[in-house]
């Protein structure tokens, strides 16, 4: 008896232990916010923050400084800081030199054209007859945050990417996303391509329905406040802002329902655009139920009018600081509508920029502050006619873009002309030219006897057949453009030092003034979500944001 009962105890105890081989420990998932929303604020310079924050209130941009991951040394690493190379750069964690994405525009030799970065003759428009729709990723090399995401969920999650601008939300959504969404002012409609749908969904089409540029639009711009009151900005009557076309100086009220009668293009020179932008945000979100799956979403989401605004009127502008005080109370609308439909701390969002702004020349001289300008296509022609001079005539420069001469290869090659020859003699002309601090030969830049930094900016700039033979460096202050108004793209601070902050999910608040590259968001977003970075990401994960 006493023999059976053992044996039964040893059959027993090795059932048990069978059973317990056979059933797996169950862990928590890793658990993953509900939804990632990447807000660009297109040409924000990072002091903007500081800048108007007495006007701001308590839930926009004050609340992401103070509830944020505020890092406050963020620095775009790589020329030119434009507006396509800056989004590219934000999305794949990588620099011109791997994504391609060299400039908004770029002379390509083998189509032996200039380019611009979102073309794409093999597709049409949806949602409008116009040509405004034949856009796509197809230039851009590397992967997004957004195709690392879909790739790691199996294609379960939703990747979108919007902007009043097609590369705006072209390139941050990347090449697998479910759609990117841009505005055609001339069909008066959010449209999109045949690269990501046949027809817009149905609450597009009831969104476009909607006409809300037109209402927003029907209103002048009237300034916000009195304005003795935009005590940031210069006084309102300058010369060296550009006025709108029906007036005859640049000064509050914008009498732009005028210029709105049929089209609604110039929605995105008022600060309405932004409105309007988190507007059809909003209804992507409703529409397309992100955030409600079994998988992480990601919307991409930039706000295009203040470069718009700030090309026209510069930084130091009545109108640029009335933008800027509007635009903080539609961020916190937009934080207080995300809270209401995920609930705090169940979303993700980071802001940041795609480039800053200058000083207006004209402005700082005002000042007696060292600036110039150099009107477009001024330089490009001063060096084709200094080669006449020097070889003949003949198209010598395909083009100056990017701060980039693009020679002519094959008109070189014709004439029997030596390329070293060539760049010895245009770099100490162009060295000769007011406002210029250096010249480079874009097919060596290993030999230069300048700043480590300053050269591996423009070697992350550099793609070989969409960058040009000569990068010319301006002074500080100096840039090629127009006149009137401001631009970017240089490698200085007031062009590369952007705003970045991490907010809500897994954020605690916090300042960080370590040193931070554009390319490192995107490698941080992919730690916080356990899920690879872009195939071209060069950027590291901001430690002190992952610290538990």
């Amino acid at each position: 008896m006493m023999r059976k009962l053992t044996l039964a105890f040893f059959a027993i105890t090795i059932s048990i232990g069978l059973l317990a081989q056979k059933t797996p420990t169950t862990y928590p998932p890793t658990p993953r916010p509900k939804i990632v929303i990447g807000l660009v604020i297109d040409q924000m310079r990072w002091d903007y923050l500081y800048r108007y924050e007495n006007k701001y209130g308590t839930d926009g941009f004050r609340r992401l400084v103070r509830e944020g991951y505020n890092c406050q040394n963020t620095h775009i690493n790589y020329s030119p800081s434009y507006t396509a190379p800056g989004h590219a750069c934000i999305y794949t964690g990588s620099t011109p030199a791997l994504h391609g994405i060299t400039g908004n525009n770029w002379f390509d030799y083998k189509a032996d054209s200039i380019v611009y970065c979102t073309d794409d003759a093999s597709v049409t428009s949806v949602g409008s007859n116009t040509k405004a729709g034949k856009m796509s990723p197809n230039k851009m090399l590397t992967t997004t945050i957004g195709d690392e995401l879909r790739l790691a969920t199996n294609f379960h999650s939703k990747v979108i990417g919007l902007a009043i601008k097609d590369r705006s939300s072209i390139l941050p959504a990347g090449h697998s996303a479910n759609a990117a969404y841009w505005y055609d002012g001339t069909a008066n409609n959010w449209i999109s391509s045949t690269y990501y749908m046949d027809s817009l969904p149905t609450w597009v089409q009831q969104f476009n329905q909607r006409q809300l540029a037109k209402k927003y639009l029907a209103a002048n711009w009237e300034a916000l406040l009195p304005l003795d009151k935009y005590t940031e900005s210069h006084e309102d009557n300058v010369p060296f802002e550009s006025p709108f076309k029906n007036e005859q100086i640049p000064v509050f009220g914008h009498k732009v329902s005028e210029l709105a009668i049929e089209k609604t293009e110039i929605i995105k020179s008022t600060p309405w655009g932004n409105t309007f932008t988190l507007d059809f945000a909003k209804a992507t979100l409703l529409g397309e139920k992100m955030g409600k799956g079994t998988a992480t979403d990601f919307l991409a989401v930039s706000l295009s009018s203040t470069d718009y605004i700030g090309h026209q009127f510069g930084p130091n502008s009545v109108e640029q600081e009335d933008d800027f005080i509007r635009l903080d109370k539609e961020v916190a609308s937009f934080l207080h509508f995300l809270d209401s439909l995920y609930g705090k701390n169940n979303y993700l969002l980071f802001l940041t920029a795609d480039h800053g702004a200058a000083h207006i020349p004209a402005y700082l001289e005002t000042k007696k502050v060292p600036a110039g300008v150099y009107e477009y296509d001024t330089l490009g022609k001063m060096v084709n006619r200094y080669m006449e001079s020097k070889f003949g005539s003949g198209a010598w420069v395909h083009a100056f873009e990017n701060q980039q001469l693009y020679l002519n290869h094959a008109l070189m090659q014709e004439k029997d002309i030596d390329g070293d020859e060539v760049t010895a003699l245009l770099r100490s002309y162009l060295l000769s030219l007011p406002g210029v601090a250096q010249v480079f030969d874009m097919r060596d830049l290993n030999e230069e006897n300048y700043d480590a930094q300053l050269l591996q900016m423009i070697k992350n700039g550099y793609y070989p057949g969409r960058s040009g033979d000569i990068y010319v460096n301006f002074e500080p202050a100096w840039f090629e453009g127009y006149p009137k108004g401001t631009t970017h793209g240089t490698i200085y601070p007031y062009d590369t030092h952007i705003p970045l902050i991490f907010f809500g999910w897994k954020v605690k608040p916090k300042e960080d003034f370590s040193s931070i590259f554009m390319t490192d968001i995107t490698a941080t977003l992919a730690a916080l979500l356990h899920i690879q970075a872009p195939n071209g990401c060069i950027g590291k994960p901001i430690t002190g944001l992952l610290q538990k």
